[in-house]
């Protein structure tokens, strides 16, 4: 697998992108794509994910999106980027780092999401293998966490593809479509990551 970063910009503006795929920070201007993916796959996605709001579908829903994704950035304690397509630039998913923390722990949460009619064609492992390599290179993070529920086997298939390690049940972990849930924990190390990209 070859992967590079693309091209960095301002510091609240990244891409990383291998010969298909881009991952860019999202913008007004790709209201429509997201409105249309996340509409088209809204049977697929609320089952994994906290409950959507009223409005998540208009654009002041979106742009409320945008707002909290700007704060995180002007924090430093987030990130989040669209999977999109190269050669059209379609929305396919979404990927973000949160809880982005320095100091003695050095670590994040992989958080993604990817449209029905997208998942399962190995886009996200793509996206995935380019965020961890952004994560533990330039943002100098040490381990990055990720949870799944018990479900979801394909969530739970990705995390150990990428070389995450499970280490326990969280119980109610988090809100899933309204309903506390638990969840398995994973995380994955920049000695482990290194490791596996080498052997790839």
């Amino acid at each position: 697998m070859h992967l590079r970063l693309l091209s960095v910009f301002a510091s609240r503006s990244l891409s990383i992108a291998d010969s298909e795929l881009v991952l860019k920070p999202p913008a007004n201007s790709d209201f429509n794509k997201w409105r249309k993916v996340r509409e088209d796959s809204r049977e697929f996605l609320v089952k994994w994910e906290p409950k959507w709001p009223h409005d998540d579908l208009t654009r002041i829903g979106f742009r409320r999106r945008l707002k909290s994704y700007s704060q995180q950035w002007q924090r430093g304690s987030g990130r989040t980027y669209f999977l999109c397509r190269a050669s059209d630039h379609a929305i396919l998913g979404g990927i973000s780092l949160s809880k982005i923390t320095h100091g003695n722990t050095k670590s994040a949460t992989l958080g993604y999401w990817m449209g029905a009619e997208h998942a399962g064609k190995g886009y996200m492992q793509t996206a995935a293998n380019c965020i961890l390599e952004h994560a533990f290179g330039e943002l100098g993070l040490n381990r990055i966490e990720a949870a799944s529920l018990p479900s979801n086997p394909r969530s739970i298939h990705l995390l150990q593809k990428l070389g995450f390690h499970e280490e326990g049940l969280a119980r109610e972990y988090l809100e899933i479509n309204g309903v506390a849930k638990d969840h398995v924990l994973f995380a994955i190390l920049k000695s482990e990551h290194h490791r596996k990209m080498a052997a790839d």
